[in-house]
């Protein structure tokens, strides 16, 4: 029998991956940014493995640049960040995109239960605003919070600046990612691996306090209905 969890009073929760299904945003986006780079010149060859990119989810966008570009400058990789920014966020306004299966009605569920809802993540934040805003989930995420916004060097200085501007004392760490795990470990948070997005490596969740297959296991875990 599973150890039963005190309900929280906030659940924070990473976005790619966790939430936001990339891949059916990014495999078109990825292709459409390389075209741009060459447009512009400022880069040659084929382009680089959308599984690279896939893989790297999670990491601040330097660092994925890094992998998916190795040989290329600052130049090219700050190019890079604002294509990325504008592709996507071009992306989601037509319609691109998919949030994983019910996503939306456990967000509405676990607010209904008096639980603030926070979102955490390395992601560049007009991208993970306009997702919470497109997607139809401003109703439940009280703020986005995103190493872009607060220049933060990792995931846990992220996530300790969330909770002490909100004052928070007990709280979930919600992540599909080691980064999100270390994350929430570093604060004092139980953490719960998302293992249905397949981006990382097989024992990426290997120290998460639970793991789940569909986000709903939250609110059965909290209604007493697994």
């Amino acid at each position: 029998m599973r150890e039963k969890w005190e309900k929280p009073e906030a659940i924070l929760f990473d976005m790619d991956g966790t939430l936001f299904q990339t891949e059916t945003l990014l495999i078109p986006v990825h292709e459409r940014l390389f075209d741009r780079l060459r447009q512009d010149g400022l880069f040659e060859g084929d382009t680089p493995s959308v599984e690279i990119m896939l893989s790297s989810l999670g990491m601040l966008l330097a660092h994925i640049w890094e992998r998916v570009m190795p040989g290329a400058g600052a130049e090219v990789h700050k190019r890079a960040d604002d294509l990325l920014l504008e592709l996507e966020i071009e992306g989601l306004r037509r319609g691109e995109g998919e949030l994983y299966a019910g996503v939306r009605e456990t967000l509405e569920a676990l607010s209904g239960m008096g639980i603030r809802l926070f979102v955490a993540s390395n992601g560049l934040p007009e991208y993970v605003k306009e997702i919470v805003e497109v997607k139809g989930l401003s109703p439940y995420i009280e703020e986005s919070y995103t190493a872009g916004e607060y220049q933060t060097a990792t995931k846990a200085d992220l996530v300790r600046l969330l909770l002490d501007k909100h004052n928070i004392r007990h709280a979930w760490m919600v992540g599909d990612r080691s980064s999100d795990v270390e994350a929430g470990h570093a604060n004092g948070l139980k953490v719960v691996g998302c293992a249905y997005a397949g981006f990382g490596k097989e024992d990426e969740l290997a120290n998460a306090d639970r793991t789940i297959a569909s986000l709903n296991e939250l609110e059965l875990w909290l209604t007493g209905d697994e």
